[in-house]
């Protein structure tokens, strides 16, 4: 059995501690320790050096007593989305919560204390498995910029299991989209906006009528798209010469992304060619789509834990990436699960305490399991 109330104060530890995405060593400092106690070995990979943040990505390694069975990883991300300075945490009902001027920092530091707990619960208890490596990975946040430079070459494992998503407790997210970011800048021409108009050309009339007529939002049930910043001019009275728009698209389907980044790139392309402007797109991919069906190892044997606690397994396929994107496109079998919080990156994020400690006992179950796939 999980111990509910170490689990919670290691939340809770973990929530007071403020790290915002590439100032994640406080969250380092706090978990090695803790990682060193229950056996693992801690190695530090070089991210940090090329994200400039202050922490590289944490890979802990704990050979088990099984000779066979699978070599498990289970990961979660050490930043949060701000803001997160200067928390205020209540508990009450069963839930945890903020007073409501900051988020809470479930997403993911729920996932780390699970983790955690787990691991040091099967320790103690003598449970049998060939191994468990623990990734804890940085600025997970903007961009899964932690995993993308992680040296993966320090993952020695057969299957994964990233403890970042939602309620209920035990989801297994089976599929999740590519994702294509568009940096587009539109080019126009300055004058004076009150003496000489007719000489200008406006890059933000130009965007204005490109992001009118393009095909946003939820495009089907596999793809989104979205135009999410917008930079622009230089005085109220300057026909605006230069505007840099970012947007972007997701799917789970490789056809239906391409036509929509196509869509997105001819309109802006079209809109400013026709008022004399130009534009000019970039498109670079983020992560990789993944997909697994219910006889795939990641599923198997998540399905396996899950009745072994007496939860009914759920399926999903979501909108959003995450690690797991970026182990599975390396080549390590990895899937999503539900740590019981709801409502993040947002001030009214919660955890429900009941599903969080399910949560837990799920990533147990995972560990015991493993010997019997």
């Amino acid at each position: 059995m999980i111990n509910k109330d170490r689990l919670l104060d290691t939340f809770l530890n973990l929530a007071q501690i403020n790290s915002p995405s590439k100032s994640e060593r406080p969250i380092a400092e706090y978990v090695c320790p803790l990682l060193q106690d229950i056996g693992f070995r801690i190695v530090e990979d070089g991210a940090a050096d090329k994200i400039g943040g202050n922490c590289g990505n944490l890979v802990a390694t704990l050979e088990g007593t099984a000779s066979s069975g699978v070599r498990l990883f289970f990961n979660a991300h050490m930043d949060t989305v701000e803001p997160t300075d200067g928390i205020q945490i209540i508990v009450e009902d069963n839930v945890v919560r903020t007073d409501g001027t900051t988020v809470l920092g479930a997403d993911c530091k729920s996932g780390i204390a699970v983790i955690l707990e787990a691991a040091r619960t099967a320790v103690e208890q003598g449970v049998p498995f060939k191994s468990l490596q623990i990734v804890f990975s940085v600025a997970e946040e903007i961009g899964l910029l932690g995993a993308r430079n992680m040296d993966i070459s320090l993952l020695a494992a057969d299957v994964g299991y990233v403890f970042d998503t939602e309620r209920p407790a035990g989801q297994i997210v089976t599929a999740a989209p590519t994702h294509e970011n568009l940096l587009v800048k539109i080019y126009g021409r300055a004058s004076h906006a009150g003496i000489r108009p007719e000489d200008g050309v406006s890059a933000i009339v130009a965007a204005s009528r490109a992001i009118a007529t393009m095909k946003l939002g939820r495009i089907d049930e596999e793809t989104t798209a979205n135009v999410g910043v917008i930079n622009g001019g230089r005085a109220r009275n300057i026909v605006p010469d230069e505007v840099e728009i970012r947007a972007e698209a997701r799917s789970r389907n490789e056809s239906k992304l391409q036509e929509q980044v196509r869509h997105m790139v001819e309109t802006f392309k079209r809109a400013a060619s026709e008022i004399g402007a130009e534009a000019e797109v970039n498109v670079e991919r983020e992560y990789h789509s993944y997909r697994w069906t219910s006889d795939d190892m990641p599923v198997k044997l998540a399905r396996k834990a899950a009745e072994c606690i007496g939860i009914e397994p759920i399926l999903a396929e979501a909108g959003g990436g995450s690690d797991a994107n970026i182990f599975n496109h390396a080549g390590i079998p990895a899937v999503v699960i539900g740590v019981g919080y709801e409502y993040p990156h947002s001030r009214s994020e919660r955890l429900l305490i009941d599903e969080f400690v399910q949560s837990a006992e799920f990533a147990l179950a995972l560990i015991r399991c493993s010997t019997m796939a």
